[in-house]
């Protein structure tokens, strides 16, 4: 999650009920009078005749106001030294929900107001209290406020309540999450019987399985008080009813909640027209969908932190959601509905014609809204005919055998055999050679998943694919003349790979293979293969795409130097790759040494040199709280690209704590140092096999141009770029020398290493994507290593421009003899890149 700004403002309603619990032996402002005003009678009753005594009380009154205002200063300081600092600096918050058995729910519960919650809320309250007063944490415990109860579509009654402890410095670790969880499960799990979930919480039946409890900011506690100005709650009395939201903020900051109820045994559908919102890092502008009814990290549905103008809903696991919205100045709005769906059994029978042609459709539960993470499906297939099985054609989905790890996007069950499910850029053929399959789906990530496709078919078992087809490893079938004709035609290079290097033919009359045509290199010596390059052509990924949508020949066209495009759309905005290097005491000509490649997770150069100063102007050092975590390449003045591994955990995910330094050659020495404003990973990133390992940051603030001799973007290639033995590449980090290195240089290191062919890249690694490319040396001695990870394989084309071909993701090791680095081949996602860009 994003980092949370505490909120140290005036105490709440709770807040000042505390200072009851401090005694200060302060004297009362009666009592001070009672004594001065004798002791001036006294002395009146001897002077009487005094000529001063007028002046002498008036002189008595300016001392008691002067006494009253002290001691007032006096007392406020002490109570904000003792209690309200000490509550806004050492306050710990705590969000949790649980499940009470066997209560009925009431109407009047909705209502925080009626007597009937107050009697109830109180009552779970003190048994709640009576649990930690007598807990290893009953001095650290303040208190608990019940801030909702709503019915369940499990029957009973779900609490959700705030708990307050405020905690010295040192013993923060006492009232971790987990130990204030414990305490609550483990005076359940006492009376726990019959291996039934429902156990007792001092009398109350507490279902142990609904118990969850999450660390919270002191500003959603305030936020969602009751009474709180800014918390709306609605209800869905009837199935299928579409209730309007609407959420405006056109002046001042914005951060409310609305609290959504529905009907017991349904689902909450909430469907998103627009939102407009400035993209963020989901700290400033953000929508928050809770499945809860308090801002519960455990219950994040989905989180939205840029502007929506395509419709998009999410369905809730229960009968309660949460939004909250966090709103800046400027013109805001959210537009939507929501309403209940009564929850229904998705077990479905398929009938499948014999005719292969013949289909129908199958979507995920709730298709089009976002998969909940709690739904299932039931599909039971009948075929025909006994030799006929069917076929699952996925749009943008692949589902491969389980290993060890857990599903994350979509468990699959078919005749027993267990599939994880994970979203792809393509489409993919899932055959089950069983003429009466059953298939079983259950969602299985964290929050809200995509949804998905399939069309259903049947098929020869025997015979999967027409003759005179190639079966592809996809699952797809391609005519065998397809086959090795440079175009990948699978999906995933299967018809591509491991292809025998086909005939030139310079001289003869038949067209030259496609290969061998405009791809920058002299492969004819009589250049029959690189003329007529800019002949318009059909449209194809091996062909390069002119703005107005037309299509020529050459592949590397784009900022060659050299106008092909009719309307000169390949020379425009080419200002990138050019470094002006700055001569300092090296030789910028001295050609680098090998550095090594590949690495997972972080990486590092190996085998390489010293850098010279402006020599990769492209070339970011990323820091995660102080420390270098991470390399980047800067693409525009306010972009740079990354690599998603560096980014997937939770705590990586936080813009707040990064920092990109541009323009440095040894470290400390950056003259430039960006804070970052967003992070956007790859929605099909894979973390299992980095597959789609890519990640652009957005910087607060543009780069200053006056820098720009040590900071230039780096040139983006096209999608047609080809890989040729003619390309110069380097790897640059400052990543570990290494495998066994425990020191990272501090200047900026150079490795020359060369593309290996995706072939050969399959046979040292196997599972390797068309996403994917690698680089190195047989040796190994020039490689990519930890610390490196995210950083640019720069590649220098015949027109002495540098592009960013690769992005340092993942390997065995580093340095490895035949292990070369593996890289995000940047040429896949160049529409990616521009479509968040702009």
């Amino acid at each position: 999650m994003g980092s949370r700004r505490q909120d140290v403002g005036r105490a709440g309603e709770e807040d000042v009920a505390s200072v009851a619990d401090v005694s200060l032996d302060v004297p009362t402002v009666d009592g001070m009078l009672y004594a001065l005003c004798s002791r001036y009678h006294r002395r009146r009753l001897k002077k009487l005749k005094k000529p001063h005594a007028v002046w002498n009380l008036q002189n008595l009154a300016i001392l008691i106001t002067v006494v009253v205002f002290v001691v007032m200063i006096v007392m406020w300081s002490l109570l904000w030294v003792f209690i309200f600092r000490r509550e806004s600096n050492s306050g710990v918050y705590f969000a949790g929900m649980f499940r009470i058995a066997n209560v009925e729910f009431i109407p009047e519960y909705r209502h925080a107001g009626s007597s009937e919650f107050v009697s109830m809320a109180t009552m779970i309250q003190q048994v709640v209290s009576s649990v930690y007063r007598t807990s290893s944490v009953s001095r650290l415990y303040k208190h608990t406020v019940i801030s909702d109860l709503s019915n369940n579509n499990k029957g009973g009654l779900l609490v959700h309540f705030w708990m307050v402890f405020v905690v010295p410095q040192l013993k923060t670790a006492a009232v971790c999450e987990e130990c204030v969880s414990a305490i609550l499960r483990d005076s359940v799990l006492t009376s726990l019987q019959n291996r039934s979930s429902v156990g007792y919480l001092l009398g109350l039946p507490v279902d142990i399985d609904s118990i969850l409890i999450n660390i919270a900011l002191r500003s959603d506690y305030t936020a969602t008080a009751t009474g709180s100005q800014c918390v709306d709650k609605m209800y869905a009395g009837l199935a299928d009813v579409k209730f309007p939201l609407k959420v405006f903020s056109s002046w001042g900051g914005l951060s409310c909640y609305v609290k959504l109820t529905a009907i017991p045994g349904s689902v909450i559908r909430l469907a998103i027209s627009s939102l407009s919102i400035e993209a963020s890092d989901c700290v400033n502008d953000a929508l928050t969908v809770y499945d809860a009814l308090l801002p519960m990290r455990g219950k994040v549905l989905y989180r939205l932190c840029e502007p929506v103008h395509q419709p998009l809903s999410v369905v809730s696991t229960s009968n309660v959601m949460l939004l909250s919205f966090s709103l800046t100045q400027g013109v805001k709005s959210f537009m939507g509905d929501f309403q209940a769906i009564l929850e229904e059994e998705c077990l479905i029978t398929v009938a499948t014609q014999a005719n292969s042609l013949s289909s129908g459709q199958l979507t995920s539960p709730f298709y089009p809204s976002l998969l909940p993470p709690q739904c299932s499906c039931t599909w039971n297939f009948q075929t025909p005919q006994s030799s006929l099985g069917v076929a699952l054609t996925f749009r943008n989905y692949v589902l491969n055998p389980k290993d060890l790890k857990s599903c994350e996007h979509g468990w699959w069950k078919v005749n027993e055999i267990i599939y994880c499910g994970s979203y792809i850029s393509h489409s993919t053929v899932f055959r089950i050679p069983h003429p009466h399959p059953e298939v079983v789906f259950r969602c299985s990530s964290r929050t809200s998943d995509l949804p998905f496709t399939a069309t259903y078919s049947s098929f020869n078992i025997s015979q999967p694919c027409p003759e005179n087809y190639f079966l592809c490893s996809t699952g797809l079938c391609v005519e065998k003349g397809r086959r090795c004709d440079g175009l990948d035609d699978c999906q995933d290079e299967s018809d591509e790979v491991f292809c025998s290097s086909p005939t030139k033919n310079c001289g003869g009359s038949s067209p030259l293979h496609p290969i061998y045509v405009c791809n920058g290199e002299n492969d004819c010596s009589n250049g029959r293969d690189e003329s007529n390059c800019t002949q318009e052509t059909s449209c194809s990924e091996i062909s390069y795409r002119c703005g107005s949508g037309s299509c020529i020949l050459k592949k590397n066209a784009k900022c060659d130097g050299v106008p092909d495009c009719q309307d000169l759309s390949d020379e425009q905005d080419c200002a990138c790759g050019r470094p002006s290097l700055v001569k300092n005491q090296m030789d910028a000509s001295l050609s680098p040494h090998s550095g090594p490649g590949g690495a997972m997770a972080q990486e590092r150069v190996v085998g390489g040199t010293n850098a010279a100063e402006g020599e990769w102007p492209w070339q970011v050092s990323l820091h995660f709280s102080g420390y270098l975590y991470c390399g980047a390449s800067v693409i525009s003045s306010e972009w740079l690209l990354s690599a998603a591994h560096c980014f997937s955990r939770d705590r990586l995910s936080d813009p707040q704590q990064w920092k990109a330094h541009l323009g440095m050659l040894a470290q400390g020495s950056a003259k430039h140092v960006a804070d970052i404003r967003r992070i956007v990973v790859h929605e099909y990133y894979d973390s299992r096999n980095f597959d789609y390992d890519i990640a652009l940051l957005q910087l607060r603030k543009a780069w200053p141009s006056t820098l720009s001799a040590h900071i230039q973007p780096v040139c983006l290639p096209a999608t047609s770029q080809t890989l040729n033995s003619a390309l110069r590449c380097w790897v640059t980090g400052w990543g570990y020398r290494s495998e066994q290195d425990k020191v990272l240089p501090s200047v900026l290191q150079k490795a020359e290493v060369t593309i290996i062919t995706q072939s050969e890249c399959k046979r040292r690694y196997g599972p390797v994507s068309p996403r994917m490319l690698c680089a190195g040396v047989p040796s190994g001695e020039q490689d990519a290593c930890r610390g490196d990870s995210g950083g640019p394989l720069s590649c220098q084309t015949a027109g002495g421009r540098w592009f960013v071909t690769g992005i340092v993701s993942w390997g065995a090791g580093c340095g490895r003899p035949n292990l070369p680095g593996v890289y995000t081949r940047v040429a896949k996602f160049t529409g990616w890149i521009q479509s968040h860009m702009t």
